[in-house]
């Protein structure tokens, strides 16, 4: 049997913790930071109404703790050796900017999983429950280092078709509904708290990641990890039959962004950044509804 001590052991060096984390090891600690909340959520609640949906948008201000789980998670192997995985708790709360009413909570878990003979290289895991009554496994579906800034690409926040596949989370090709599904974007005005000066309120709906470039136009970057992750084609989203009925939660797909940051009044210095993207589909009045929420906070020294 494997002993104690070499299962449970809080990670004693950077080196060691680079090695069981992977592109996570910096992670631990406390991040702060704005974004922006943008949600299609059911209008009918039983009787016509149209359209069928409130567009709902937010300015946010959100808080990110994570914790290192103190030592190996051994996934015991049957016809292949023994896997040791290698975690961090999370906690995630967001608020509104204007009232500071509660928009989001979720606790969850990131993994860094080793090769194994199920996949020939790392992969990061995140698994989160969400009070509504939702529980999610997402799995990495690309990962990398850059030595320069983060890449954002569009993600489109319009409705689609129930009829037509889920896009992938930068496939800004699609088709979407028309009246009276866009309108209510096009006529909705940006929330004033917490969003950078100078946004054009029509793009950012379509394209909620204008708000992340706005936010580091005068940064100069030295380091970028970037892990995309997706409950599809390996994890998914599971629902209690409230919400499986009335707005399913289909999909998630994201982007997070690691950043070294240099500090420009210190030279040499650099503070650590962390950006994401994430899109949800809720399925409900036969339309696919992306659920596009992105923040740009940074690490507590």
């Amino acid at each position: 049997m494997q002993p104690i001590d070499d299962i449970f052991r809080a990670a004693s060096s950077t080196s060691t913790a680079a090695a069981n984390f992977g592109l996570l090891h910096n992670l631990p600690g406390l991040w702060s930071g704005k974004g922006f909340n943008l949600i299609a959520r059911p209008a009918r609640q039983g009787k016509p109404t149209n359209p069928p949906f409130i567009l709902e948008l937010n300015g946010t201000q959100e808080t990110l703790e994570f914790t290192m789980i103190g030592g190996s998670i051994p996934n015991r192997g049957d016809v292949e050796p023994t896997a040791l995985l290698h975690g961090i708790h999370y906690l995630q709360t967001v608020h509104d900017c204007e009232d500071n009413s509660a928009i989001h909570k979720e606790p969850g878990v990131w993994l860094h999983v080793p090769a194994t003979a199920e996949s020939k290289t790392e992969t990061y895991v995140r698994q989160a429950s969400i009070p509504h009554g939702d529980a999610l496994l997402a799995q990495s579906t690309f990962f990398t280092t850059v030595n320069k800034g983060p890449t954002i690409d569009p993600v489109d926040a319009f409705p689609i078709s129930i009829k037509n596949p889920i896009p992938p989370l930068n496939d800004v090709t699609h088709a979407v509904l028309g009246v009276p599904y866009v309108t209510p974007y096009l006529t909705s005005p940006l929330p004033g708290d917490c969003l950078p000066g100078g946004l054009n309120p029509q793009k950012t709906i379509r394209d909620p990641t204008e708000v992340l470039r706005a936010q580091i136009t005068s940064q100069v970057f030295t380091e970028t990890v970037v892990i995309q992750i997706s409950t599809t084609p390996i994890g998914g989203i599971t629902n209690i039959p409230f919400v499986v009925k009335n707005a399913n939660a289909a999909q998630m797909d994201a982007i997070f962004w690691i950043e070294k940051v240099k500090r420009p009044t210190f030279p040499g210095g650099e503070f650590l950044q962390l950006q994401y993207v994430q899109r949800v589909i809720l399925n409900f009045d036969d339309v696919h509804w992306p659920h596009v929420s992105v923040a740009t906070l940074v690490k507590s020294d």
